[in-house]
C-alpha cells in the first residue's frame, strides 16, 4: 500500500493551488495528487473563448507542467473513501493511505440529465461555453445568426460560475448589435431561478443590459429537453404557487448550461452531506467529521459561489490549516466567502461582482478605480489580460497575491 503525507484528489484549479501553497509553507511535505487528466483547463478563459476574444488552446496546457515541483503524480482516477482507515481506494486497484487529505475533485456537468442535449450539442444551433471544444461554436453562431429565435438557458443552483450562461449571452447579444443583426433575432434567457443574480446589488446594471439587448427574461424556467432533429427546446416553468407546464421553442441558437451535481464518487462517499456534496465547515474548510480531511473547489458544501476566484482565496486556507495539522503553523485560517463573477456586459466592458457568504461585498479595487456596481473598461483589461496570467504564474505556483489568509 502507497502513503502519504498529504494526498489531494484532484488536479483542477483548487488541487494544484493547494499543493503549492503548501509547498511554499513547508517544502519538505511529502505530497501525492490524484488526477487522471492529461490537460489542465482555464475554464475561465472560455467566455472569451466563446466571444472570440481567446483562443481555445490559450486556455490548455499539459497537466504535467502545472503540477509543482516535488509533489507526486497518480494518473489515476479514485473509486472510493474510507476515511474511518485514512484510505483511499484507486481505479487501479491498489489503496494509498494518507496522513492529511485534501479533496478538490470539482463538480460533474451532467449532460446526461436533459434528454436529447448531447446528441443535439455542437450542430443545429446547439452549443455551451462549459465545454472546451464547444466555445468556438458558440462564436460561431454569434456571427452568423440573424432573424431567428436565441435562447440562453441557467439550470437550478449551484452551478460553476453562475454568471456564466449570461456572460455568453450579453456577448452574444453585442456580437450581433455590431452587425446590424440583433433587431432581427428574438432573445431569451430561461432561468430556472427567480432572479437576474444571486447578489442583488449588481442587478440594476445587468438590468441596463438586458434593456438594451431587448432581451426577454424568463424566470422559473428550465430546460428539460432538446428536440435537435426539429430544432425545439422543451421548458417547463414553475410559478410562483408550484404550478408547472411545458411549453416548447423552437430555436435557430440554444446555448446550454447543463445541470451541475457533485461527481458520483463522492455523492456516494461518507464524505458527502445529504445533498452529495463534500461536508465542509464554511470557515476553516475542515470536513466536519474527519479532522484530517480538508476540501476546496467547486465541490465543497459551503455556500459560496463556485468559481475560479473562490478557490483561489480558498487554497490558502486549507494550505495553512493542513499545516498546522503537520505541526509546522500555528492559528485557524478562516475563509470569509469571497467569490468573483466578473460580469461581460459587452466587449469591452465588465461589471465586476466581488462578494462573500451571505452577499456582502467584498470588492478587491477601491470605487474610484472599479466601481464593480457599474461597467468597466479596466475591469475587462482585468479579465483579458491580467487574470490568465495571474491564474498560471500566480496562483498555481502558491503565490498569494491579495490571498493572504486570515489567521484566528
Amino acid at each position: 500500500m502507497r502513503t502519504s503525507e498529504v494526498l489531494i484528489i484532484g488536479g483542477g484549479a483548487g488541487g494544484i493551488a493547494a499543493a503549492a501553497s503548501i509547498k511554499a509553507r513547508r517544502p519538505s511535505t511529502q505530497i501525492t495528487l490524484v488526477d487522471p487528466a492529461h490537460e489542465h483547463f482555464y475554464q475561465p478563459g472560455w467566455t472569451l473563448v466563446g466571444a472570440g476574444v481567446f483562443d481555445k488552446t490559450q486556455t490548455r496546457r499539459p497537466m504535467a507542467s502545472v503540477i509543482p515541483a516535488g509533489v507526486d503524480w497518480l494518473q489515476t482516477s479514485v473509486v472510493s473513501f474510507d476515511p474511518a482507515q485514512n484510505q483511499v481506494q484507486l481505479a487501479d486497484e491498489t489503496s494509498i493511505e494518507y496522513g492529511q487529505l485534501i479533496v478538490a475533485p470539482g463538480l460533474k456537468i451532467d449532460w446526461d440529465a436533459i434528454p436529447g442535449l448531447n446528441e443535439a450539442l455542437g450542430h443545429g444551433g446547439v452549443t455551451s461555453n462549459y465545454r472546451y471544444d464547444l466555445a468556438p461554436y458558440t462564436w460561431e453562431l454569434a456571427k452568423q445568426t440573424k432573424n431567428g429565435r436565441v435562447l440562453f438557458t441557467q439550470p437550478p443552483m449551484p452551478i460553476k460560475c453562475a454568471g456564466a450562461p449570461q456572460k455568453a449571452m450579453y456577448l452574444t447579444c453585442d456580437e450581433m448589435a455590431k452587425r446590424g443583426a440583433l433587431g432581427g433575432n428574438t432573445v431569451e434567457f430561461h432561468n430556472a431561478g427567480p432572479a437576474l443574480f444571486g447578489v442583488a446589488a449588481y442587478v440594476p446594471a445587468l438590468m441596463e443590459y438586458v434593456e438594451r439587448y431587448g432581451i426577454d427574461l424568463r424566470f422559473g424556467s428550465k430546460l428539460t429537453r432538446v428536440r435537435g432533429e426539429e430544432n425545439i427546446a422543451e421548458f417547463t416553468h414553475t410559478d410562483a404557487d408550484g404550478n408547472e407546464q411545458v411549453t416548447e421553442t423552437g430555436y435557430d441558437m440554444l446555448h446550454v448550461c447543463p445541470p451541475q451535481c457533485a461527481p458520483d464518487f463522492i455523492k456516494a462517499s461518507p464524505l458527502a452531506n445529504e445533498a452529495g456534496w463534500l461536508e465542509v465547515d464554511q470557515e476553516t474548510l475542515r470536513h466536519t467529521r474527519y479532522d484530517n480531511v480538508f476540501g476546496l473547489g467547486d465541490v465543497i458544501s459551503a455556500p459560496n459561489a463556485k468559481t475560479a476566484a473562490a478557490a483561489r482565496m480558498q487554497a490558502p486556507v486549507v494550505a495553512h490549516n493542513v499545516v498546522v495539522a503537520l505541526g509546522a503553523a500555528a492559528g485557524t485560517a478562516v475563509y470569509n466567502g469571497y467569490g468573483s463573477c466578473p460580469l461581460t456586459v459587452e466587449r469591452g466592458k465588465i461589471v465586476l461582482a466581488e462578494f462573500g457568504y451571505g452577499g456582502t461585498l467584498l470588492p478587491s479595487f477601491p470605487r474610484w478605480l472599479i466601481d464593480g456596481q457599474k461597467p468597466s473598461r479596466l475591469a475587462w483589461f482585468l479579465k483579458e489580460r491580467l487574470l490568465p496570467p495571474l491564474y498560471w504564474h500566480v496562483m498555481l505556483k502558491g503565490k498569494e497575491w491579495l490571498t493572504k489568509p486570515t489567521i484566528k
